[in-house]
């Protein structure tokens, strides 16, 4: 039977409602078994706390997941896909995991909806057409729900920052995937939703425990597997776009992070405080301006990605409306504002700042363009520090 956006919309509130009730469990849970996140330097909280509320998510998602989703083996594959990547969350904040068999555990449960089918097999591109992966599907797949995974993963490092994005994330994927008639992949994004939500009324500062890997691991697969089955999955030509607009924040955290690290020659998986909601906090941001600052930027690339759906701008065949298109093009560059203004107060891209010298008229440069320095034009990593695993605060 094919589920109905009334089936996402009971799924969304069941997951929440699930979440919500058992954190409190899992908190208790954490303390018991050791998965306790203590007060360190990088870190933007004082007091220990618990790690394992990734568990109650992954309830919600089960529970719901089993009576809403269609009883199909894609669904039933992401299902258990969800349990194996939580699983690989669970060992690494009870006991710590390198970043080898990390790695390797979330390929492996990436692995499992992959093979049953949940992969992109082709894509269409604009005036191309349709371009058969062959395949290379299964591996690029694989590689696509490991690196949102790892995005999610990253980002998660500030109070209900990661599950308040990945609110907003569902719910746009979940839109878009009911009005492409992908309804399993909405019924799944608005489960992942309503997980994260329940979540976040334990997790929103000052939050009484973090998700953890179990949670930040968990949500990436599910968005990723949400936005293949939802979105890449479809012949629409902008389907690319839907995912990379709608995770813009995340994968550019990363992507900074990503990029600071090889220059400074860092393994990419070695903790720092370059993340977004480092900087803030460096510039006197508390923990609920940062959210609110990135929750509002998700917003704003949320509703481009949606205006991207739903705006009749294009016929697809080439021919533009010329009311709709000026429409597209003023949300385009609100989003593009508010982007270039975040980076400024973050000062993630430094400008080239100098003089022109009197004598000669030419420009002598006093600071070099940097991309994403430390704040304050601090010159950057210690040579002697320490490499540390990326986690969760």
């Amino acid at each position: 039977m094919v589920p109905t956006t009334s089936d996402a919309v009971l799924a969304f509130i069941a997951a929440a409602a699930i979440a919500w009730l058992l954190v409190p469990l899992t908190e208790r849970l954490a303390f018991r078994v050791g998965a306790i996140d203590f007060p360190k330097e990088r870190g933007l909280h004082d007091r220990p706390m618990p790690r394992l509320s990734g568990l109650a998510i992954l309830v919600a998602v089960e529970a719901a997941g089993w009576i809403w989703m269609p009883e199909d083996g894609e669904s039933r594959s992401i299902l258990i896909g969800a349990i194996a990547i939580a699983a690989v969350g669970v060992v690494d904040d009870v006991k710590g995991l390198s970043a080898l068999p990390k790695l390797v555990g979330q390929i492996a449960a990436a692995s499992i909806p992959v093979i049953a089918g949940v992969r992109v097999e082709n894509l269409t591109l604009p005036f191309l057409g349709p371009w058969d992966l062959g395949w290379l599907g299964y591996p690029l797949t694989v590689l696509g729900i490991v690196a949102v995974v790892n995005v999610i993963n990253f980002l998660d490092g500030v109070d209900g920052l990661a599950a308040g994005v990945c609110t907003i994330a569902a719910v746009t994927l979940a839109a878009i995937a009911l009005s492409l008639e992908r309804n399993a992949a909405g019924v799944l994004a608005a489960l992942t939703a309503g997980a994260a939500l329940g979540f976040l009324r334990h997790g929103f500062p000052p939050a009484s425990s973090f998700m953890g890997d179990t949670g930040s691991n968990l949500l990436g697969f599910l968005l990723a597997t949400a936005s293949v089955q939802g979105a890449l999955k479809t012949n629409a030509v902008i389907a690319l776009a839907f995912p990379l607009v709608v995770l813009a924040v995340p994968i550019l955290d990363t992507g900074f992070v990503v990029a600071k690290r090889l220059k400074y020659r860092q393994p990419v998986y070695q903790a720092d405080a370059w993340h977004f909601h480092h900087r803030m906090a460096n510039i006197g941001f508390s923990q609920r301006r940062t959210i609110a600052y990135l929750y509002a930027w998700t917003i704003v690339m949320a509703g481009l990605a949606l205006a991207l759906r739903f705006v009749p701008y294009s016929d697809n065949h080439g021919h533009f409306h010329a009311g709709w298109t000026a429409l597209m093009l003023a949300l385009l560059a609100l989003a593009l504002a508010y982007s270039v203004y975040l980076v400024y107060v973050l000062e993630i891209l430094k400008l080239r700042r100098g003089r022109i010298n009197p004598e000669t008229g030419e420009f002598e440069a006093i600071q070099l363009e940097e991309l994403g320095g430390p704040v304050g034009g601090e010159p950057g990593p210690e040579p002697e520090r320490e490499p540390a695993e990326e986690a969760p605060r």
